[in-house]
């Protein structure tokens, strides 16, 4: 058992909101991601079989939300929108501005273990394009020199 007495009792709570456990998928991945950052296959079972689902069915519903992770992640996640909005409004000058900085792909974490740099379909604030997500924050607006303003506050070098 890999899942701590508190995540457990966590899930079981939502769960009970729902007629079946299954409804609590989302906010199950999201409560065992807060602590270990991301979902392993382990954690994947342990929760499936507390929501009386079978692992594909779970990892179905974590592999379709962006958000969820099944590999490990940083500690800081920046969510680059390449939506056409964001696209067309200079998000692939932040991607670039971003890899260059960090030195990171797409997809890869800094040596550090500090950030990752992942790609998503779209924030919903195509009005205030290009947008970017640092863990929780939301960023819009964003250009070169606002990047570097938010990562030097977020102590990136």
């Amino acid at each position: 058992m890999i899942l701590t007495a508190d995540e457990i009792q966590a899930i079981r709570q939502e769960a009970g909101h729902f007629p079946h456990p299954s409804a609590a998928a989302i906010e199950a991945l999201n409560i065992v991601q807060r602590s270990h950052g991301w979902i392993s296959d382990e954690l994947l079972e342990e929760i499936a079989e507390l929501l009386g689902m079978s692992p594909a069915e779970l990892d179905s519903v974590a592999t379709f939300y962006n958000l969820i992770y099944r590999r490990p992640v940083g500690k800081r996640v920046i969510h680059y929108c390449n939506s056409v909005s964001c696209w067309m409004l200079g998000a692939e000058e932040n991607r670039r501005h971003l890899t260059e900085k960090l030195g990171i792909g797409l997809g890869e974490t800094t040596g550090d273990g500090e950030y990752t740099l992942l790609p998503i379909v779209c924030l919903g604030a195509c009005d205030k394009a290009p947008v970017l997500m640092i863990g929780d924050e939301t960023h819009f607006n964003v250009d070169p020199a606002r990047l570097d303003t938010i990562l030097g506050e977020t102590g990136a070098p």
